[in-house]
């Protein structure tokens, strides 16, 4: 049973990241029938630690001994994680407590910490999108998911960015002690219980266009004409060349296939119109050349890991889409 958990600081640690371990884990609501942890902050570099915000810092009476009763330890994120050097004790107490049964948890960059700690090797785990790159390259024994929200490969969770961290605490407290008090918490904070989706729907990823010399003329008439069904051979016409050619080139020049490019394309206008507008799904497929709103919520779920709906009301807002989505009809989120 989950009932003493540590969060673990560096210099540098971030204060939203804490506090979304303190929240979920720090605040006394045994009057409302909830769950109370003994909960504890512990310094891995002495009593008083800076943060990344100008002035704060943050003191604690817990050193790294507190760790050892610990039966979840929590790594919120901090500045220069990715790139410093850790205290061997911190990273040895953390293997003891995963030798021990306890778990761990990372917060964002935190991941880094487990990363050296060894916890990551031949394991899944999580991470920012923007860092998971550099996390794969640290640990080239790790299985990195670049696009979820948070992994469990028990003992060891990792959690995306910043606000995964809420997620990542509130599936440890719905594993270890029910929905219902998951789901309670989760009320007090405001906050979903879980979230469809990951984090692809919060990347920017233009296709680039880099070096793409011969074939640029074609990828500029594409983008315009993203509502029609256009076939290699009318492309290849376009570019004066024959359709073997210009498949090798266009591959050579964008790194994929025209199919997929154009598909590309027309996810990342749908995740446009969905934000910006207030167009039905059927209309927003017409739009971008799926032809109607199946076919888009299929190939956006594969491409964004959620469906239309759902993306517009984590970027437009509940009411939009549930208008939207009533006109259509047809995506139900």
């Amino acid at each position: 049973m989950l009932r003493n958990v540590a969060a673990v600081l560096l210099d540098g640690v971030h204060p939203f990241e804490l506090g979304v371990v303190c929240e979920v884990f720090g605040i006394d609501r045994s009057d409302e029938g909830l769950p109370t942890y003994d909960f504890a902050v512990v310094s891995a570099e002495g009593p008083s630690l800076a943060t990344h915000v100008g002035g704060l810092t943050v003191s604690t009476p817990y050193g790294l001994d507190r760790l050892e009763e610990a039966d979840l330890i929590a790594v919120p994120a901090g500045s220069d994680y990715v790139t410093r050097t850790y205290p061997p004790e911190l990273l040895d107490a953390l293997v003891r407590a995963v030798e021990r049964g306890a778990r761990v948890l990372s917060v964002c960059s935190g991941v880094f910490v487990l990363g050296a700690a060894g916890l990551l090797e031949g394991r899944r785990c999580s991470a920012h999108w923007r860092q998971a790159a550099e996390l794969a390259a640290r640990n080239p024994g790790a299985f990195v998911e670049p696009d979820v929200l948070y992994v469990d490969a028990d003992p060891v969770i990792t959690s995306a960015g910043t606000a995964a961290g809420i997620d990542a605490c509130l599936h440890i407290v719905r594993k270890e002690q029910g929905p219902e008090v998951a789901n309670k918490i989760a009320r007090r904070m405001v906050v979903p219980p879980h979230r469809e989706g990951g984090q692809t729907q919060y990347i920017e990823r233009p296709l680039p266009r880099s070096q793409c010399d011969t074939v640029g003329e074609v990828l500029v008439w594409m983008e315009r004409h993203l509502d029609e069904e256009v076939t290699v051979e009318q492309l290849a016409e376009r570019a004066h060349m024959s359709p073997r050619t210009f498949a090798r080139r266009f591959q050579q020049e964008t790194g994929t296939t025209p199919y997929r490019w154009i598909l590309r394309q027309r996810v990342l206008l749908a995740q446009r119109l969905l934000e910006g507008t207030d167009e039905t799904v059927d209309a927003i497929a017409g739009r971008t050349g799926f032809g109607n709103a199946a076919a888009l919520r299929h190939q956006f779920v594969r491409a964004v890991g959620t469906t239309p709906n759902a993306y517009r009301r984590t970027f437009k807002g509940p009411e939009t889409a549930t208008e939207a989505g009533a006109e259509s009809g047809t995506d139900a989120a």
